[in-house]
């Protein structure tokens, strides 16, 4: 009996197993399939996001394109505080203007001016910068256009420019240089806080704001801005030349409206971006030289400033500041 059974068992047994043998290869099938259409998706994704990547490290690479095949009108911006370290400063401002100079299709440019000023160094740079280029190439017009506000460096730097335009209400002028700091002397009386100082020069500490003024070291100290005024305003004079309207509170600095400023000589005129790039330069298309920050330089940045914090942290002692 055993042996008649035999082959049917046989039978069964290899039915069995060519159906397991059927499935097994099925799901590997699919396993792979669904690998390869894993891996082609992840690796869509690399391609896009290293497309992203490179678009924030170069965001100018969009505008670029095309650019040197048409005549434009150049756009740079003097916008937020003027300082170095800031979006603001000579070096990236300078950068740009001899970008925008050596395009041969750059018609010419517009400053599109909106702050509120600061240094008089990097302001100066720039004002110097824009005089040479106006010198070297005569027949490339630069202009300011004034968005909101244009005071103190940036007038300073605006006033090389061949004409400045503004909105009626923007803000324009200020031409003055300013220190501020603040005094705590009393208030450390009142809580009994006794201050120690030690220096080598008898004026290393001047205009500590924990310790009594001194009127010789406030003479001199105003003495300094008086010496920078003077530049500022010979500056401006020398730009805006018989343009200017002066009056007693010219270079007090005071503001005013573009309005005023047209009336004061301190501007041109009213006008936008537009208008300048269309019917002044004759080049309608503007395009954006405005130097800008790489993705990897702003975290760069970032670490460099984190990495000074916890080493200044660690650092203590005497300072040459």
């Amino acid at each position: 009996m055993d042996n008649q059974n035999k082959p049917e068992v046989t039978r069964e047994s290899g039915w069995e197993r060519e159906v397991i043998e059927k499935l097994a290869l099925a799901a590997i099938t699919e396993q792979t399939r669904a690998r390869r259409w894993g891996v082609f998706f992840k690796s869509l994704m690399f391609v896009y996001l290293i497309a992203v990547f490179g678009v924030a490290m170069y965001p100018k690479l969009k505008q670029d394109i095309g650019v040197d095949s048409k005549d434009h009108t150049a756009v740079i911006d003097v916008v937020g505080m003027i300082a170095e370290g800031k979006e603001a400063n000579a070096d990236s401002i300078i950068e740009s203007l001899r970008n925008a100079v050596k395009d041969k299709h750059t018609k010419g440019i517009i400053l599109h001016a909106n702050s509120p000023g600061g240094s008089p160094v990097q302001s100066s740079y720039v004002y110097e910068e824009i005089r040479k280029i106006k010198k070297e190439h005569p027949e490339l017009p630069i202009y300011a256009v004034v968005s909101d506000i244009c005071a103190s460096g940036c007038y300073f730097i605006v006033s090389a420019s061949d004409k400045i335009f503004v909105n009626p209400s923007s803000l324009v002028g200020s031409i003055g240089v300013l220190m501020d700091g603040f005094g705590f002397v009393d208030g450390m009386q009142k809580l009994g806080v006794e201050r120690r100082l030690f220096t080598a020069g008898a004026h290393k500490a001047m205009l500590d704001p924990f310790s009594p003024s001194k009127e010789d070291e406030t003479q001199y100290i105003q003495s300094l801005l008086n010496q920078v005024h003077q530049q500022f305003i010979g500056a401006v004079k020398a730009g805006r030349g018989d343009r200017l309207k002066e009056n007693p509170d010219m270079f007090s600095g005071l503001v005013w409206t573009g309005e005023e400023g047209v009336k004061l000589g301190i501007v041109d005129g009213v006008g936008n971006q537009d208008y300048v790039a269309k019917e002044l330069i004759g080049a309608e298309t503007q395009v954006d030289f405005s130097r800008q920050e790489h993705l990897l330089d702003k975290i760069a940045g970032k670490l460099g400033a984190s990495f000074g914090q916890v080493i200044g942290s660690l650092v203590q002692g005497a300072s040459l500041r």
